[in-house]
């Protein structure tokens, strides 16, 4: 269950939330990973494809720093062959509508380019 946060403090002092926040998010790649889970869940190689430019030990390195911040699972099942998915916890899925109301920001107010 969230806990509640008291938003009360001196005008132009980050409140540590949101500097933890952004301490997750603001690492290259993490927010990008994070709404690529959004659809479901998804294995290393369609993360690799899905993301595109990164290397492997970026994304191997991103998926864990994501899984010990509780907002992503990895699952492995046992096969043959094993497989390794990773899916969005509720604590991740709770970012989606604050990654999905900043992509339709950045549509709207930053030039973007064609990948």
């Amino acid at each position: 269950m969230p806990r509640e946060i008291d938003v009360t403090h001196e005008p132009r002092v980050c409140d540590g939330a949101l500097r933890d926040a952004f301490t997750l998010l603001g690492k290259r790649w993490n927010g990008v990973l994070l709404g690529s889970l959004m659809h479901g869940p998804a294995g290393f190689a369609e993360l690799r494809t899905a993301i595109g430019g990164i290397s492997d030990s970026m994304l191997s390195g991103r998926l864990v720093e994501l899984a010990e911040a509780g907002v992503i699972e990895r699952t492995v099942e046992s096969g043959p062959p094993v497989s390794v998915s990773y899916r969005l916890t509720p604590s991740g899925e709770a970012l989606m509508p604050i990654l999905e109301g900043l992509t339709r920001w950045a549509a709207v107010n930053l030039c973007t380019r064609e990948n």
